[in-house]
């Protein structure tokens, strides 16, 4: 990879350590909301429709409401708890607003970073809601360290969408030549830079995705290192 000097990064599940603070959020939001209910059963649930709702999201198949709606009425219906719509939308918004409170990065996200930003330009991609991705980025003191941070919602469409990294590699001035892609989604981050013919690196962290020639596979964040 002797040619590389855009690295881009996925932001959740890939340095931001989305499930651990998600699930701090969601506690301090019942607690204010006084939901009773077994936190733990909910997010068991919650956590493979919210996976859901994504998917659906990336597809254009729910709006960006009907997620943060869906999701949540539909796990509280698999629990069985009854709440209105009314507390439903309390919910979904204070989620939101809390879920930068949280600061969990995945181990090695500072070391690796570190290492990196003096050998390369450093990027995001990210389909996550743009008001939400900044305040996270610099509540948990990654922002300095990346030159630009695109957005979804700031193309209009969504990764694996060609356009998102046509977009991304204009703004950061790169090409598919020397730039990387790295993040955790098969589909949305390693297929989507692959097909314009961008290298990638698929952070496979639970170690239950077999490798593939067609991208380096890593556990840990620091692996970066013997490649980059």
């Amino acid at each position: 990879m002797i040619n590389i000097k855009h690295v881009f990064f996925d932001l959740d599940h890939t340095l931001w350590d989305f499930e651990k603070n998600s699930d701090l959020t969601f506690e301090k939001v019942f607690k204010k909301q006084q939901i009773n209910t077994d936190l733990n059963a909910f997010l068991e649930v919650y956590r493979p429709i919210n996976l859901e709702y994504w998917r659906l999201f990336r597809d254009e198949k729910v709006s960006k409401k009907e997620l943060r709606y869906g999701r949540l009425k539909k796990a509280f219906d698999s629990i069985n708890y009854t709440i209105s719509d009314d507390l439903i939308d309390t919910i979904a918004i204070e989620y939101i607003e809390y879920l930068s409170d949280f600061n969990h990065l995945f181990e090695g996200t500072f070391e690796i970073l570190d290492y990196l930003k003096d050998k390369y330009q450093l990027h995001i991609i990210t389909n996550g809601f743009e008001e939400v991705q900044y305040k996270k980025m610099k509540s948990s003191k990654l922002l300095p360290y990346f030159d630009a941070i695109i957005t979804s919602e700031s193309v209009g469409v969504k990764k694996p969408n060609p356009k998102v990294f046509h977009h991304a590699l204009k703004v950061a001035n790169a090409n598919q030549e020397n730039s990387i892609m790295i993040g955790d989604s098969l589909e949305a981050d390693i297929f989507g830079a692959i097909n314009i013919g961008m290298p990638a690196i698929y952070c496979n962290f639970n170690n239950d995705v077999k490798t593939s020639d067609s991208y380096t596979s890593i556990t840990s964040l620091l692996e970066l290192k013997q490649y980059l």
